[in-house]
């Protein structure tokens, strides 16, 4: 793809994106952008075995955007990074076609893995604020994570993760995270947990007091008939 066709291409993934954007030359100052460009050279010199020029260009982009990708990631068309800052991309993370990250996010390593150590995001997926993806295991395409998730292990296609650990918490999403930027409307088991109890307390509440009620009724009764004989 020639350099005009790809600015074009991020110029639309970008607007399509975020609502913040009101025209084309704005698109220019977008941390997104700019680190993106400086990463399809670094990885094409990553490939060549210039190791250092690619990680040079790399790091400088990191220290002027907040977003650090290393060279050696491979990303396919229509990444999106909102904000950006705090972003993190491992060497051996394989990202598909239009994904969108937001701020914080991690694609990261255990430490305890040789060779493929960073996670596998497959098309359409949404990694929300904050979340972290540690391993070498795959996240199935359409999938959500939810903001501020830990996620460490594989995901299926078309689910809502949350929490820490992450835990499937929806299945079959009926939408492609891309045209529902949602982060914040996603299911709580923890909360569900939480009413569940609060609700069953109160039920086992009325239940005690209706048996106090009934206790004393019939303490009642045993007292007028032993005072009637």
């Amino acid at each position: 793809m020639g350099i005009i066709s790809y600015i074009k291409e991020e110029i639309q993934v970008i607007r399509e994106r975020d609502p913040a954007i009101k025209s084309n030359m704005e698109v220019f100052l977008y941390p997104s952008f700019k680190v993106m460009l400086r990463y399809r050279l670094a990885h094409r010199l990553y490939l060549k075995k210039h190791y250092f020029l690619a990680r040079w260009i790399s790091q400088r982009a990191a220290r002027k955007t907040g977003i650090e990708i290393h060279p050696g990631a491979t990303i396919g068309k229509g990444l999106f990074i909102d904000h950006g800052s705090g972003v993190i991309i491992g060497e051996t993370t394989i990202i598909g076609d239009n994904v969108t990250l937001y701020q914080g996010v991690t694609l990261g390593g255990t430490g305890k893995e040789q060779g493929k150590r960073h996670p596998t995001l497959e098309d359409n997926v949404m990694v929300s604020a904050g979340a972290k993806i540690l391993g070498s295991f795959t996240i199935g395409e359409n999938s959500k994570i939810g903001a501020g998730s830990v996620v460490l292990e594989e995901v299926p296609p078309n689910c809502t993760v949350v929490g820490v650990p992450g835990r499937v918490v929806r299945m079959g999403n009926k939408k492609v995270p891309r045209s529902d930027m949602d982060q914040i409307h996603l299911p709580d088991p923890v909360l569900s947990d939480i009413r569940s109890l609060q609700e069953e307390n109160i039920r086992l509440h009325g239940e005690l007091k209706r048996m106090m009620r009934h206790m004393k009724c019939l303490e009642r009764e045993r007292r007028a008939d032993n005072e009637s004989l």
